[in-house]
């Protein structure tokens, strides 16, 4: 069967790999419908993701359809649709018994560490297989990027009488400002890009946007009476933007990181000292991240219709995988669908 291989940065390949073998005890072997694009696979396309190994059949937001299950398995059944929670944890490590599955000390993300969905079949453990009865295999695959923005806001505990700059218009940040506003929290996009800004205006409803400026901290406190935010997430990966959020928080504020840059990352620490600054990261999400999202998408509290922006075939993807990494393409999410 075809399967599509990163085997270098900007190296895309068509390639044939062997069909999967019955599933083993634990084990599920699925169909895959849907496949994401999301920040982590333009990284690694651009040789910029610290985490991605190579050659690698990249694909971690998934929605597939369950065809055979291996013996013990309880949880699914040949013809469930359902997402993939991607994290691959050992479940014997330290950080695994503590409940930290998002950060197993031998943690494997399909797609990035061990390979992934671009290819019409494979096997995953059916403990990361996420059952919905009602969504479509796109929306499925949606729950992924959705789940990072989950864990943000759970590791950043936003609360509603609070304030919350999320830095970063990009799927991640838009991911994260889903969950930031179910909160009740005072939201406020920060972005160097109008477009984004204009879609989280009108599409997202964000009431408080600011473009990038030398007058950033200014319009700040402009928008929270005086002081800064309580939480910042800066959801862009980018060092210099990074580096920067550390004097954006008010006293006793929370500095998050779910964006990843393989640069340095540099602050004066006077200005995150004399706040008492939290620095938090938020790597991944928990399996309970995926049902809750799965439930808030069937009952209609998220909405995935303005998500998906871009749609490609599999046999087309090499072509058109470029022009996702062009700002001005004005990508939001981007999915393939995978054929027989």
């Amino acid at each position: 069967m075809k399967a599509l291989l990163l085997e270098a940065p900007k190296l895309w390949k068509q390639i044939d790999v062997p069909a999967p073998d019955k599933p083993k005890p634990g084990e599920a072997l699925v169909r895959v419908h849907q496949v994401g694009i999301c920040g982590t696979d333009l990284s690694g396309y651009l040789g910029k993701m610290p985490f991605f190994s190579y050659p690698r059949i990249p694909g971690h937001e998934l929605g597939v359809e369950v065809l055979d299950v291996g013996p013990d398995v309880a949880n699914v059944r040949p013809g469930d649709r359902c997402s993939v929670e991607p994290y691959i944890n050992c479940q014997k490590c330290y950080a695994c018994t503590r409940g930290h599955t998002n950060c197993c000390e031998k943690h494997q993300t399909l797609g990035v560490h061990c390979d992934g969905g671009l290819r019409p079949f494979f096997i995953v453990p059916a403990r990361k297989l996420h059952v919905s009865r009602q969504l479509a295999f796109e929306q499925l695959a949606l729950v992924e990027t959705l789940a990072i923005g989950c864990h943000a806001i759970n590791r950043a505990a936003l609360q509603a009488h609070e304030s919350c700059l999320i830095i970063g218009a990009g799927p991640i940040g838009l991911a994260t400002l889903e969950f930031a506003k179910l909160t009740g929290a005072k939201v406020i996009m920060l972005d160097v890009n109008e477009q984004r800004l204009e879609f989280c205006r009108k599409t997202m409803g964000v009431t408080h946007t600011i473009k990038l400026s030398d007058q950033v901290e200014q319009n700040l406190r402009e928008l929270t009476d005086g002081h800064l935010p309580d939480v910042v997430i800066d959801a862009t990966g980018n060092s210099n933007s990074m580096a920067s959020a550390f004097s954006l928080i008010t006293h006793a504020g929370r500095l998050v990181f779910v964006g990843i840059t393989t640069e340095e990352v540099r602050f004066r620490h006077p200005i995150f000292h004399k706040p008492e600054g939290t620095l938090l990261c938020s790597r991944n999400a928990l399996s309970a991240d995926f049902a809750r999202i799965i439930k808030l998408i069937e009952d209609g509290r998220i909405d995935t219709t303005p998500w998906i922006t871009h749609r490609t075939a599999f046999e087309d993807m090499i072509d058109v995988f470029p022009s996702y990494t062009k700002p001005e393409t004005g990508v939001i999410k981007a999915v393939v669908a995978i054929g027989e």
